[in-house]
């Protein structure tokens, strides 16, 4: 979940730079620099999560009220074992704030096999490591097969069946989206739980072959996930039968041009050139330490993301005098619900990266900014006593991070 171990964290404290079993913490300042913070916890309390979410433990002056949680990491959701991998989830049930997304962390082995399914729901996903072949198969009769790598996209819409299989020397590991918060991966229509209840006459019936052909059907739960053969080159096992889909499921959001800055960049995919992916639309933001993604908000839906790399804090404000900020370090989870304006600043000291998800054909965000700038000025000036100096500040140059 995070750099900063269970062992390097009592070395550290043993060493008596950090007492933090008397409730010492590292706060923030203003400059996100390091400073103590003495917690007043002489009862029993948690010092290594403290420590993990500073800015609950000490949080900014200009936090307020409550705003619910906005944070959960895929550390502490349950893992699903099978022969070929496992998985683990994150929905409503888990972040309650989080109703238009939910999300699956996946690693399936070399091999490994998430078998035919379908779901009610759109699946996106990104793959974080390794090699997966997908297949997939459209309403027009055409199938689709493709290997993808670290950065690659795939768009599943409702109701279309698919297979993802880990290839390579050591398989894959992937992020899952689906465009309700409360779905369940358990849930999944398997082509294998179907079999099992069908009566075995009306699968022959259907099939054209003996009733004898279904004795022995695998359980559907060692069929889930389960280990395979590493597939051989994807121009031998292509489909012989039937036609090549004309819908493209993948997509390499590497390949894009990024929107750049002093303090990073942004990579955006929605429909307007990943076209399948109808009900989700994504960023890849990267932020240099020091930097920030700017203040701003969106006004087409809720903003689910995901945490690749780094380490940073989120701050969010709600209206109605709340406000409430949040840490977050690889593998965590985020939620800002619909058009709340926030900003998420890199706190680290390594790239802090991280995927903006939104229930929508296409992304859109609002820059405080650039609205600023492009408002008459004596407006503004008028709304909040500010000078000509932060006035001449202001661009209508959007730049999604800064620095």
């Amino acid at each position: 979940m995070a750099n900063f171990t269970r062992r390097n964290f009592m070395s550290f404290a043993a060493g008596g730079t950090m007492m933090l079993a008397a409730g010492e913490v590292m706060a923030h300042d203003s400059k996100t620099q390091a400073i103590p913070f003495q917690a007043d916890f002489p009862g029993p309390h948690d010092p290594i999560r403290e420590q993990e979410n500073r800015d609950i433990v000490d949080p900014p002056s200009t936090d307020s009220g409550t705003l619910p949680n906005l944070c959960y990491s895929f550390s502490d959701a349950h893992i699903r074992r099978g022969s070929g991998g496992w998985t683990r989830q994150v929905t409503n049930r888990e972040l309650g704030a989080a109703k238009t997304i939910a999300g699956v962390d996946m690693r399936l082995n070399a091999g490994g096999i998430r078998e035919l399914h379908w779901h009610k729901e759109g699946e996106w996903a990104f793959v974080t490591y390794g090699h997966a072949r997908v297949t997939a198969f459209d309403t027009k009769g055409g199938w689709f097969i493709d290997d993808i790598s670290v950065g690659d996209l795939w768009y599943f819409p409702p109701g279309i069946p698919h297979s993802i299989q880990g290839i390579g020397d050591d398989g894959c590991e992937f992020l899952l989206a689906f465009d309700d918060g409360g779905f369940d991966e358990d849930s999944t229509f398997l082509l294998s739980d179907w079999f099992k209840h069908i009566p075995p006459e009306v699968l022959a019936k259907n099939f054209n072959v003996p009733v004898s052909t279904f004795s022995h059907l695998p359980s559907p739960e060692s069929e889930y996930m389960f280990a395979g053969k590493v597939p051989g080159d994807i121009t031998s096992v292509a489909p012989q039968k039937g036609k090549k889909s004309l819908l493209n499921f993948t997509h390499h959001m590497m390949d894009q041009t990024p929107i750049t800055s002093a303090g990073g960049s942004v990579r955006i995919t929605d429909s307007s050139n990943f076209p399948i992916s109808k009900t989700i639309a994504a960023a890849l933001v990267e932020i240099a330490p020091g930097g920030m993604r700017e203040l701003h908000w969106h006004p087409n839906n809720d903003e689910w993301q995901y945490y690749l790399s780094g380490q940073g804090r989120m701050g969010v404000f709600a209206s109605s005098g709340q406000a409430r900020t949040f840490d977050f370090r690889a593998g965590d989870v985020g939620y800002v619900p619909f058009a709340m304006g926030h900003y998420v600043e890199n706190t680290g000291d390594t790239p802090l990266r991280f995927l903006e998800l939104f229930k929508s054909d296409y992304y859109a965000d609002i820059s405080l900014n650039q609205w600023l700038a492009s408002t008459p000025s004596e407006l503004v000036q008028q709304h909040l006593h500010l000078d000509d100096n932060f006035m001449n500040a202001l661009s209508t140059h959007k730049n999604p991070v800064v620095k």
